[in-house]
């Protein structure tokens, strides 16, 4: 089986479970971003970079907003 092959049976099952599940990626997002508010509060040892910048703040608006846009063309007949 080929890269194409592959990657287009992949592509194929990752749109059937988002219009199955269309509210998988906004709450993704949402619990990174209540992740990223637990560890402002509640730093670890050697946390570093990984809190100071708000990675998962970031991380999870993107994909949040990715979810939200995508919620309404997947879930489309």
């Amino acid at each position: 089986m080929s890269f194409d092959e592959r990657m287009n049976r992949f592509l194929d099952w990752l749109s059937d479970f988002f219009a199955q599940y269309p509210g998988v990626l906004p709450i993704l997002g949402l619990l990174l971003i209540v992740l990223n508010f637990i560890l402002q509060i509640f730093p670890g040892p050697n946390s570093g970079w990984f809190v100071e910048s708000n990675f998962c703040l970031h991380l999870g608006l993107i994909i949040a907003m990715i979810g939200f846009l995508l919620v309404r063309p997947i879930t489309r007949e």
